[in-house]
């Protein structure tokens, strides 16, 4: 298995993908570059990032662009909170690949 070639730990493959991001803009550049974009771990990297994509979705990934985003200040009344901070990774696959992420089955 390629993952097991690069010698990274596949526990820590599942956990790198956090969850898929659903957006406008998740959606123009999907359509646009066929990219998907996900929320990941704020440590994790691009080659983890791409193997953990091969490893779970088994498709061929070109790129990985990563995205560092602050999380915004908020107000509760008097209380002032932070959200956290999103680490964001948007996957480029090969041309003709394709990523299910509607949940039904293939």
């Amino acid at each position: 298995m390629s993952a097991q070639k690069k010698g990274f730990d596949e526990g820590r493959l599942m956990a790198v993908l956090v969850a898929p991001i659903v957006s406008e803009k998740a959606t123009m550049v999907a359509e646009k570059s066929n990219a998907v974009t996900f929320k990941v771990l704020q440590d994790a990297t691009k080659p983890e990032i791409k193997a953990a994509v091969e490893l779970m979705f088994k498709v061929e990934v070109k790129g990985v662009s990563v995205v560092n985003t602050k999380g915004k200040t908020k107000r509760f009344g008097k209380t002032i909170g932070r959200r956290d901070n999103i680490r964001k990774a948007y996957v480029t696959l090969q041309p003709g690949q394709e990523l299910n992420l509607s949940g039904e089955a293939a």
